[in-house]
């Protein structure tokens, strides 16, 4: 019973979310795009950076 309770409040809580969400403008989506291709590129620039430095030294 507790996983049915459990269930019917994650599909209205999700049924809500959607509700309230809407399509992203195209300058919305690509602001979206470019800070998420940043953020990939610095964490990738720090793996790197870290990779580098290991091989000098150890």
């Amino acid at each position: 019973m507790g996983r049915l309770l459990k269930f019917k409040d994650f599909a209205r809580e999700s049924l809500r979310v959607l509700r309230i969400t809407k399509k992203p403008s195209g300058f919305e989506f690509r602001t979206i795009v470019k800070v998420s291709g940043l953020g990939m590129i610095i964490i990738g620039l720090i793996g790197f950076l870290l990779h580098f430095v290991k091989q000098l030294f150890f």
